[in-house]
């Protein structure tokens, strides 16, 4: 699957758009990566830029943005609100799918080298990617902010992680930049059946991580109360990696606490609503819905969906748009206006809409389109479909035996096996279009030129892989769709008695995937050159096709009995 991470870099430059156009164009110079927001502040004069793509396109658009801010940014002439002391003040690399953090930091790492080598700007390392523990805090990394870096630059306390460590014109010009990997931040706001704004800061104090602090005589108005250092003494709240507070909101009309999540790994969002929620009723208040602010990973909701539905004890082998739905209804997020998965999650946001997908036929199109004079889709992508209809209907007896009166304490067993149909699923919806796909790249192969002896070797090696590629992915839907009879075999077995004849439908279609898709794979060996590749599929390919066989005939047999 795509591994995606977000960067979010803040230049110091927020009233002259023709900079941060110059800037953000740079980003969209970069195949692979889309630029989600750009955020100007008049006050602070710094800019906060948003785009998300694959590791290696982002930290390339993240390394022009850093080069054309230093080009046309003069820190000796910024003035702003906001704390900073570089062109390009922070450059912080996000996880958002299929990556680990230890690998967005690595990723974090080569992004700084390169920006300390080849742009000589004095780069620090912060958060996750921090290579000293003092300078994790980012508050830290700017210390006295852009006006003391001539001081610092130097001195062996204040030598950045890359780049240089002399104050000259031109890191007078550039600044320090601060390269981090953290965690995705999620701003979120609990809406309150109350318009105190006392009340909304007491909840946000009673569940911010920072807490509020301990007061003479355990009054609310007592004198706060200090260390020996002099330190106010706090009392900390109940979610860690969070930050609160309570506000009014005119437009709306209500009280507010607005919270940032600075790790939902920490605090995950379903669980901050949770706390909220019981926080406030000990306070007599009520939340009535969430507002998201800006966007969010597709597992913020998905999490959540699966969380509320174990809750209610619910299978959480659904689709993900009905786990998203429970999620957004679960916590309100359309309590104040409309909530749009497609225009607030990350990874709808970027998805290529521009081919068109088999899978997104109706039932009739997909038909229309198989039996229309194009050669494809062909058998291969209708195998890949029956298989995902083989997985379907056990995942449907499995979701049925879930909620079936009587059998509450077996609703765990069930949702486990139909999360597993629905990723079995979900894999050969994907399989339809690419055995379309890899049909498409013999097509193209065979249209390369052939003209000079280079070009025909070219074409010919060119058509053995594409042809390779086309014998693997029907190979793959065999398997997959195989994968699906434990599934089958299980609902027979254990399901709903009233649903053994949809699992009994589930086999034979499995069985025809299997085989539909060995039809393919050999077709296609045939014109392989590599024989010990075409000898080891083949084999392979002939072992499935008599276990597939063998596992219909005996579920089948199950079926007959069961329905005597």
């Amino acid at each position: 699957m795509k591994q995606l991470i977000e960067c979010v870099p803040n230049i110091s430059e927020g009233r002259d758009m023709n900079i941060v156009n110059q800037v953000t164009a740079e980003i969209e110079k970069v195949e692979g990566v889309k630029l989600l927001d750009v955020d100007p502040g008049a006050t602070t004069n710094r800019t906060v830029i948003t785009f998300v793509g694959e590791p290696e396109p982002v930290c390339e658009a993240a390394y022009r943005v850093v080069k054309k801010a230093a080009e046309l940014i003069d820190m000796r002439q910024h003035h702003g609100a906001h704390p900073r002391q570089g062109a390009t003040d922070v450059c912080p690399l996000i996880p958002v799918s299929n990556i680990s953090m230890d690998e967005v930091v690595e990723y974090a790492h080569k992004l700084a080298q390169r920006l300390g080598d080849e742009l000589q700007i004095p780069i620090y390392c912060y958060e996750n990617a921090a290579y000293k523990p003092e300078r994790r805090n980012l508050a830290y990394c700017r210390t006295g902010e852009y006006e003391s870096l001539s001081s610092r630059l130097g001195t062996d306390e204040w030598k950045p992680d890359f780049g240089p460590n002399t104050w000259n014109d031109h890191t007078a010009q550039t600044g320090a930049t601060q390269v981090g990997a953290r965690d995705f931040l999620v701003a979120i706001n609990y809406n309150l059946n109350t318009t105190s704004t006392r009340r909304a800061n007491a909840i946000a104090f009673d569940v911010r991580e920072k807490g509020r602090p301990k007061r003479e005589g355990g009054s609310p108005v007592g004198k706060p109360m200090k260390d020996e250092n002099g330190k106010t003494i706090m009392i900390p709240g109940t979610l860690k990696g969070t930050k609160a507070i309570g506000w009014y909101i005119e437009d709306y009309g209500i009280a507010q606490v607005s919270m940032n999540i600075t790790s939902i790994k920490v605090a995950p969002v379903h669980l901050c609503f949770d706390e909220v929620c019981a926080k406030a009723a000990a306070r007599g208040v009520r939340v009535t819905g969430a507002e998201i602010v800006g966007l969010i990973p597709k597992s913020v909701l998905i999490d959540a969906g699966k969380y509320y539905l174990a809750k209610q004890q619910r299978s959480l082998g659904i689709s993900e748009d009905e786990i998203i739905k429970i999620a957004v209804k679960s916590m309100g997020l359309d309590d104040l206006k409309p909530f749009n998965p497609k225009e607030k999650v990350i990874e709808y946001l970027i998805e290529d809409n521009s081919q068109k997908k088999l899978v997104d036929l109706t039932c009739t199109g997909f038909a229309e389109e198989t039996a229309s004079e194009s050669p494809a889709p062909g058998g291969g992508s209708v195998s890949a479909y029956l298989g995902a209809l083989a997985a379907s209907l056990a995942t449907m007896v499995a979701n049925l035996s879930s909620h079936k009166a009587g059998w509450d304490d077996k609703w765990e067993i069930f949702s486990k096996w139909a999360e597993k149909g629905q990723v079995i699923k979900d894999e050969l919806l994907h399989l339809v279009d690419e055995d379309t796909n890899a049909f498409n790249k013999i097509m193209n192969a065979f249209g390369l030129p052939k003209k000079t002896d280079e070009e025909k070797a070219a074409r010919t090696a060119a058509i053995q892989e594409a042809t390779k590629y086309a014998t693997e992915v029907p190979f793959r839907t065999m398997n997959k769709a195989y994968e699906a009879f434990d599934l089958i075999r299980a609902m027979v077995e254990i399901g709903n008695p009233n649903s053994v004849t949809d699992a009994g439908v589930g086999a034979l279609c499995a069985r025809s995937a299997v085989l539909g898709a060995g039809l393919n794979v050999r077709i296609n060996a045939s014109s392989l050159n590599d024989e010990a590749f075409k000898t080891d599929i083949l084999a392979k390919t002939s072992d499935l096709e008599q276990k597939a066989q063998q596992q219909e005939t005996e579920i089948l047999k199950m079926v007959a009995e069961k329905i005597g």
